[in-house]
């Protein structure tokens, strides 16, 4: 039985980059928080705000005492909600699956610990600010949040309930993932991403514990990123400002090593590692503490993903690279930018057959052959009554920016007489269209719907070819009152 949604290790507020930090560990190190002692050079009032870098060689401030757990709500009311299980603990708070008594439905519901709210007066403001940064993303690869508010003193968000599992959960099960699966899932991060940055949003914290997969019966599912605990609105151009380290360390772009600001070209290098993690099987960098990552962003080149796989496309392995290029200015300035190059090099290596092997090999209903010498595959899918339906699948690569896979059936002969008849029936028909086309010379009624070949998951593509098949054959019994096609 799987896990209902996996959630982020709980935020660390590292007081040194000497700190051991677990990979996967979003690290908050504010030093004006911290307080360190600085070197001469670094305290006088005339001295800049020092970097990162400057504060590494800092000697520690004293050990603050261990925050408490958030609060354990299971089995409890907070207001409307009725907390039935803790899911783990995010960078923000203690997630619980809940209930919502007056809609009736299930919440991912975030609650913050009132001890961290006494001890940080800046963490509610943090924890609505996300409240606030998901609630105006309306996208399918972004975790929606419904509402804020606090109850008894508790401050808490309701999310998105996500069945499923998170990216790292997936990784921690299969260790690499087969290109087409990466790209696919980077492009559909990289869809939510550039949603969030056409809004003035940066993540900063892009990792595989806060891309949330859905639950589907073919495939690993598809991607949404949640965890915008961390997100801050751009600032205006021109204007650098340096509040600390914060997000996960192996993610992290080398310039926020050295004092720049987040960027949505940051968001890109953090993108640029999952997918050299879900390619390769490992981390780039082995550093144990926050100062040893920093000096090999900093130092070291980003390893190539073909010294792991050496059968790796070339056009996949510099994709990589100009993703997580050290000068922010020779990678992707956003996830808007990055995209088309994302789906080209998809387009290029995702096989068709074997998109069709993952999405129809275990349906005792749908046989699947491939066409000779075409790139077209005939489905025939069993319907009730005795009933079937033949569809076709084939590449579209013309007149079209980004190669497209078409579904069709042939519903019956089109004659000029059951013109009306097929127009009225589009009217009110729920998937797909009705067009016609020349079948062997002659015009016949079709069913059709068209998928992008890069991003269409094998659920999605199952799901279509099911549709597509139900009411072409529901066309051609209305038309011609037989079972031909």
């Amino acid at each position: 039985m799987s896990e209902p949604v996996s959630s982020p290790e709980e935020l660390h507020d590292a007081d040194s980059l000497d700190e051991s930090v677990p990979s996967g560990t979003t690290i908050l190190y504010l030093p004006q928080a911290t307080a360190p002692v600085l070197p001469p050079s670094l305290a006088s009032d005339s001295a800049s705000t020092p970097t990162p870098a400057e504060l590494a060689n800092a000697p520690a401030a004293p050990k603050r005492a261990t925050k408490s757990p958030a609060e354990k709500l299971t089995g409890k009311m907070l207001g409307v909600y009725r907390c039935d299980t803790l899911l783990g603990r995010g960078a923000m708070g203690a997630v619980y699956l809940a209930f919502h008594q007056q809609l009736e439905r299930r919440c991912a519901l975030k609650v913050l610990s009132p001890k961290y709210v006494e001890t940080d007066a800046d963490y509610v403001n943090r924890f609505r600010q996300e409240a606030i940064a998901v609630a105006n993303l309306h996208h399918p690869n972004v975790v929606m949040a419904y509402a804020v508010g606090d109850h008894d003193g508790l401050h808490f968000l309701e999310m998105e309930f996500v069945a499923g599992h998170s990216l790292q959960k997936v990784l921690d099960t299969r260790q690499r993932l087969t290109p087409a699966d990466a790209l696919r899932i980077t492009s559909e991060i990289a869809d939510g991403l550039a949603a969030a940055h056409r809004s003035g949003l940066i993540h900063r914290d892009v990792k595989p514990e806060n891309v949330l997969m859905t639950k589907e019966s073919h495939g690993i599912g598809r991607a949404k990123i949640g965890d915008f605990g961390l997100a801050k609105r751009v600032r205006g151009r021109g204007e650098k400002v340096f509040d600390g380290l914060v997000g996960t360390p192996h993610y992290m772009a080398p310039e926020l090593f050295s004092g720049s600001q987040a960027s949505p070209s940051t968001d890109v290098y953090a993108l640029g590692v999952c997918l050299f993690r879900m390619l390769t099987g490992r981390l780039p960098f082995n550093g144990k503490t926050v100062k040893q990552l920093m000096s090999q962003a900093l130092t070291q080149p980003f390893p190539d993903a073909r010294a792991d796989c050496p059968d790796l496309p070339d056009e996949v392995a510099e994709l990589v690279n100009w993703l997580v290029h050290r000068d922010p200015q020779q990678r992707p300035h956003d996830a808007d930018q990055a995209q088309p190059r994302l789906f080209a090099a998809l387009e290029q290596i995702r096989d068709v057959r074997n998109l069709l092997t993952e999405a129809f090999d275990n349906e005792s209903d749908i046989t699947w052959s491939a066409r000779e010498g075409t790139d077209e595959f005939d489905v025939v899918v069993k319907l009730p009554h005795g009933r079937q339906q033949r569809v076709i699948i084939a590449s579209l690569d013309e007149n079209v920016p980004f190669r497209q896979l078409q579904i069709f059936s042939i519903g019956g002969p089109a004659s000029p007489e059951q013109f009306e008849l097929a127009l009225r029936r589009n009217a009110v028909q729920p998937h797909g269209s009705i067009a016609v086309r020349d079948v062997k010379g002659q015009p016949h009624f079709v069913m059709i719907e068209n998928h992008s070949r890069a991003k269409v998951a094998p659920d999605e593509l199952c799901r279509s070819v099911r549709h597509i098949a139900r009411h072409a054959d529901a066309v051609e019994e209305f038309l011609t009152g037989r079972d031909v096609n």
